[in-house]
């Protein structure tokens, strides 16, 4: 149910607005927990919809699919607001069938520099090149020495853009692990 006048949230805002406009509304930890309601596939209210989706989550209150998008901003926004209880959320979320869902949860992952690697490092292999590009990134991050070759073996991808993540995300690794360079 709509507890608020809908024209009193900046829909139109980005992202980081609209979620800092959540916060000043119910502080910073209930935004968070709505997020991770939202990453859970349960219902947050239609306010919680608008802050985070912005102008597109209109459409899923008029009647569209949600599919997965409300998961992906829930995620998204914890890439603003953050608290340890969301961990279990983005660990979660790594692990989802939606790959956008997968993708923002490995951007919040790197961010927060979460212990996930393990979970991180299958996702290398992922189906989906923004995955296994967002993957190598976590892992020059939050990974170590073991996973220089397993990212090397990404140099080979088809995708170009994955190939420029494995570099980026060895070089990262190096740069963390200085006496390990050759």
């Amino acid at each position: 149910m709509n507890t608020s006048n809908p024209s009193d949230i900046p829909v139109d805002a980005p992202p980081a607005d609209r979620i800092a406009a959540a916060v000043k509304r119910w502080g910073e930890d209930e935004v968070v927990a709505r997020s991770i309601a939202l990453m859970a596939g349960r219902n947050a209210g239609d306010d919680v919809l608008l802050y985070v989706g912005g102008v597109h989550a209109q459409g899923i209150l008029d009647g569209a699919p949600a599919l997965y998008w409300p998961e992906v901003w829930g995620a998204r926004a914890l890439t603003f607001v953050w608290n340890d209880n969301a961990v279990t959320a983005i660990t979660a979320g790594l692990t989802n069938q939606a790959w956008r869902v997968r993708e923002m949860s490995l951007r919040v992952a790197t961010l927060r520099k979460l212990d996930v690697a393990d979970v991180v490092r299958p996702l290398l292999k992922d189906e989906v090149a923004r995955v296994r590009s967002g993957a190598a990134r976590a892992l020059g991050e939050l990974g170590d020495l073991s996973d220089t070759d397993p990212i090397g073996a990404l140099f080979g991808d088809e995708e170009v853009e994955v190939r420029r993540a494995a570099d980026q995300a060895r070089k990262r690794l190096t740069a963390r692990f200085p006496a390990a360079k050759e």
